[in-house]
């Protein structure tokens, strides 16, 4: 495949279509983007040679160009000096560089468009590359945060299930167990503070209420006193 074919293969791609239907988009993208690389470096190089083509071609028609005024000065000699013969050789000399002037200029103006067209082209590829680059960010960041979130939710299903439940509960059992055996060991010898004083609260009621029973017990002793 020529350069100029591969080239527009690329330009014309729809990057994020064919990503969309890759089964490794990120394996994609990255040959994607090496071949990209490749071209761009083809295309300078053959950009660098048909520069260096108009430089030399500029060089030679410079020389030419000094010719050319060399043989209109030696024709202006030959007629001062009367020498009809070797002006017109020296005209034929001049027109025959002017050709060749005529002929690299138009060779220099193709050299021109040929560097214009690849500078336009570097500048297009190397924009598609950005592109492609960007994506593969994206891509990578992408892949990142879905796996984080893929493991996030296995863990989130691992601790939501029965089984995890079940632990809990045996757990906690256990636990209630281990606590409850430890009173019996130590049975509230030291009381806390909180202890103290709810147990000082249900003393007043039961003292409370013991004297309500007194009460009513003694009123039912007058009474019966009372009757008799």
């Amino acid at each position: 495949m020529g350069i100029f074919t591969r080239f527009r293969d690329i330009v014309n791609s729809n990057i994020g279509a064919m990503l969309d239907k890759a089964e490794d988009p990120e394996k994609m993208i990255k040959m994607m983007i090496r071949e990209m690389e490749d071209t761009l470096i083809e295309l300078k190089s053959s950009c660098a040679g048909v520069i260096a083509n108009s430089k030399r071609l500029g060089r030679r028609k410079d020389e030419v160009v000094a010719l050319i005024q060399t043989w209109a000065d030696r024709a202006a000699l030959a007629v001062s000096k009367g020498r009809d013969d070797l002006a017109r050789e020296a005209l034929l000399e001049k027109r025959r560089f002017q050709e060749q002037t005529e002929s690299f200029e138009k060779e220099e103006s193709q050299l021109n468009e040929l560097i214009e067209q690849y500078r336009h082209d570097i500048g297009e590829l190397e924009a598609k590359l950005q592109s492609a680059r960007e994506k593969k960010l994206a891509l990578i960041n992408r892949h990142k945060h879905a796996t984080e979130k893929k493991r996030a939710q296995q863990g989130i299903r691992r601790y939501n299930g029965v089984g995890s439940f079940e632990r809990f509960d045996k757990l906690e059992h256990r636990i209630d167990r281990m606590e409850a055996e430890a009173d019996l060991v130590n049975p509230k010898a030291n009381p806390t503070l909180e202890e103290k004083f709810t147990q000082l609260a249900t003393d007043e009621r039961i003292e409370e209420e013991l004297a309500g029973l007194k009460n009513k017990q003694y009123k039912a002793d007058e009474m019966k006193d009372a009757a008799e």
